[in-house]
């Protein structure tokens, strides 16, 4: 019988990271472009619902909005992927060295959508996960955010009219060619 040994990559192969807010569309487009790409998909906040055992919300929920935030960068940090697309959170805009961790790694994209859309995807899931301070609204998170996802962004996608294959198609065609040669493999 053959054994087969799997080995790291030895050269790194860039990831996309997809950021917006909460209801942009961040898992269902990165689920649709990590199809499309073959590519691994990540959840971020999934690996840190694995780290503590409990749902975001109820992690979110014991937490300051600081220490969520200080956690969500912790493990953003701790990631070292190749061939991913990434969906962060939205909050992930708050620690710079999280974002920067996250540059290193490849594109980062900007989900844009407008606010009375988030609005009503936010009111379908309120068990979503949010960072949230107490006397915060939906809509200061939202005008907070907007200018980091703008400073950290590579790409920006507004994607409020456009299905989730549309917004892969467009993606394809906005990647710089430099990073389309990692396409091929």
């Amino acid at each position: 019988m053959t054994s087969h040994k799997v080995v790291q990559a030895k050269s790194n192969c860039p990831c996309i990271t997809i950021i917006g807010m909460a209801g942009a569309g961040k898992s269902t487009v990165g689920k649709a472009l990590a199809h499309h790409l073959n590519w691994a998909y990540v959840d971020t906040d999934h690996i840190i619902e694995a780290t503590y055992a409990a749902k975001l919300q109820s992690i979110a929920d014991k937490l300051t909005k600081n220490e969520f935030l200080d956690t969500e960068a912790s493990i953003i940090q701790s990631i070292h992927f190749n061939r991913a697309v990434i969906a962060t959170g939205g909050s992930v805009v708050y620690r710079e060295k999280a974002m920067e961790h996250l540059a290193r790694l490849g594109v980062i994209v900007h989900l844009k959508v407008e606010l009375n859309l988030i609005l009503e995807r936010i009111a379908k899931n309120p068990e979503r996960g949010l960072a949230i301070a107490p006397g915060q609204t939906i809509e200061d998170l939202f005008y907070e955010r907007e200018m980091l996802y703008q400073k950290y962004a590579d790409i920006t996608l507004d994607a409020k009219t456009m299905t989730p294959k549309e917004c892969v198609q467009e993606l394809m065609g906005l990647f710089p060619k430099e990073f389309l040669r990692h396409f091929k493999n």
